[in-house]
């Protein structure tokens, strides 16, 4: 039997505790005697491996002094083909079988009952090919329920209705990745369905990293990440991240190993080369392997902009060079509690020039410390560098906005303004009543799909200039894109998990410039001609 060399317990042990070398030894020896059960591995003793030991360790030989462990939340984040389902389907069984909890309630859960199945399977295996517990336990497949007769223990997976789970008295839970989760309903019930006769529940939170950052597994991470950084503490709370920093270089392979504690064992590294090589030359491709590989929280799961290449067109705008200059305008209103954004896009007069971006943003101002709370998003710091402009209440004032528009009307010749037909019906009319010539956009495939692929074109040739707009490069970075079986592509709000209202504004506003600004430079356009009706 194979142990983890020089172990030693997390720093997160408390004065008060106590390391229990014998409940530690228990638990490995328990896993130990399980046997692995996918590709080469199968039918081999489950040797922990020393990340996964740690692990174990911890978990289960750090006690209090009533002797009940520590730790009752376990948070493990990893990136994909280390080992997940594997120990977890082993935790789950020995909290089932060896954690001597007389009616212990073990669940499995996921963000549906097939993802919670896949752990519940495995666990099925390592039963068949351990005698001893075969011996023991009796399996209810069409429950998805396993039965330890010895202690009345049983392990079973739920599915996401939440509202069924109350009254449940939850010993663990095995959460199988929880950046699944499309709501904290399920977590919340879990969380808090331990009842008074339990007196060590185990909640074991494995998963890899997710997109969204205003799930719950987001607010977990952050969690975490404060227990490890020292910002928080909470002695019930473990925290294991595997992956890499933010700003560390993604085509390292020192980066993959610190992301990748089980590489060589159950992952090769040929395997992350040919991915790593893969989202180089495929742009889309590159937030894949950084979620997926290395353990990164990125904005969504296919990244359309490339950044670099945006901040690349980031020459300064003068805003009196373009006194009198035709330009066309893209109207974003959102929702009245959220940004509004307005974008002018001034058409090249001349080969050499460049279609410049100018746009504007708008919050309101009684919103925007919650907002920043909330979002994690540096909204006041953008207002104070007049970046964004609030409006006085708690809802966007849409006639400070017309006021606004019309000003810059004195200042510039707005050809056209292109809006979301959804909700700017009161605005339209107002603004058409100042004089302005405003044209409905709509927001299927068939009018976005052509200038959102220009404004792609008009970035990677450096044709454009949006002076380095923060809060526009913020959107276009959260872009993302949805295409159809033709190919045609659009800006999904819904996938992309940051706003993009300034990008969707851009995207209306390039599409007038191009069609009615005159004919320098080549377009999607040329080819498709004018539409007669």
């Amino acid at each position: 039997m194979r142990y983890l060399d020089n172990y030693q317990p997390t720093p997160f042990i408390q004065n008060t505790s106590i390391f229990d070398q014998n409940r530690a030894d228990l638990a490995v020896s328990f896993i130990n005697c399980l046997k692995h059960t996918k590709g080469q591995w199968h039918g081999q003793p489950f040797e922990l491996i020393d990340w996964q030991e740690q692990i174990i360790r911890d978990l289960f030989g750090i006690l209090k002094p009533n002797q009940a462990r520590q730790f009752n939340t376990a948070y493990v984040e990893i990136s994909k083909k280390q080992g997940k389902s594997e120990l977890a389907a082993a935790v789950a069984l020995l909290l089932t079988c060896g954690d001597y909890e007389h009616g212990g309630e073990i669940y499995g859960c996921a963000s549906d009952r097939q993802q919670a199945s896949i752990v519940f399977d495995v666990a099925v295996d390592m039963v068949d090919q351990c005698p001893a517990l075969k011996s023991r336990i009796k399996p209810i497949l069409s429950q998805k329920r396993l039965v330890y007769k010895p202690l009345g223990s049983f392990y079973q997976v739920l599915s996401a209705e939440a509202y069924t789970k109350h009254g449940l008295n939850v010993h663990g839970v095995v959460f199988d990745e929880l950046h699944a989760q499309p709501n904290r309903n399920l977590y919340d019930v879990m969380l808090h369905g331990s009842g008074d006769a339990r007196k060590q529940p185990l909640y074991f939170l494995i998963t890899t990293a997710g997109t969204d950052r205003h799930s719950i597994c987001w607010e977990v991470h952050q969690k975490a990440e404060d227990i490890l950084a020292g910002r928080k503490i909470d002695p019930t709370f473990y925290p294991v991240i595997y992956g890499a920093g933010e700003n560390e270089d993604w085509t390292d392979p020192k980066v993959w190993q610190k992301a990748n504690p089980s590489m060589g064992i159950t992952v090769d590294i040929e395997k992350i080369q040919v991915a790593c090589e893969n989202a180089k030359e495929n742009p889309a491709e590159e937030n894949l392997f950084r979620q997926l590989r290395l353990n990164q929280w990125v904005k969504q799961s296919v990244r359309w902009m490339p950044m670099e290449k945006w901040d690349q067109c980031d020459q300064m705008i003068d805003p009196d060079d373009l006194l009198g200059r035709e330009c066309y305008g893209g109207l974003d209103l959102s929702s009245s509690i959220d940004i509004t954004a307005f974008v002018l896009v001034f058409p090249p007069k001349y080969d050499d020039e460049k279609y410049v971006i100018m746009p504007f943003f708008w919050i309101p101002e009684e919103n925007i410390e919650q907002r920043v709370r909330r979002d994690h998003v540096p909204y006041d710091v953008w207002e104070k560098q007049n970046h964004m402009q609030t409006t006085d209440g708690n809802v966007v004032h849409y006639g400070f906005i017309e006021n606004f528009i019309d000003e810059l009307g004195t200042k510039y010749n707005i050809r056209e303004i292109a809006f979301d037909r959804w909700g700017a019906v009161q605005m339209v009319q107002n603004l058409e009543g100042l004089g302005f010539t405003v044209v409905p956009f709509g927001q299927g495939f068939k009018d976005m799909s052509p200038p959102t692929k220009e404004l792609m074109k008009l970035t990677l040739e450096e044709k454009l200039a949006h002076g380095g707009h923060p809060v526009l490069r913020w959107m276009m970075d959260n872009i993302f894109v949805r295409t159809d079986p033709a190919g045609n592509i659009k800006p999904d709000k819904e996938k992309s998990t940051e706003r993009i209202d300034g990008a969707v504004a851009t995207i209306m506003a390039l599409d007038r410039a191009i069609r009615c600004g005159g004919n320098i430079g080549g377009s999607v356009y040329d080819e498709r001609g004018i539409l007669i009706l």
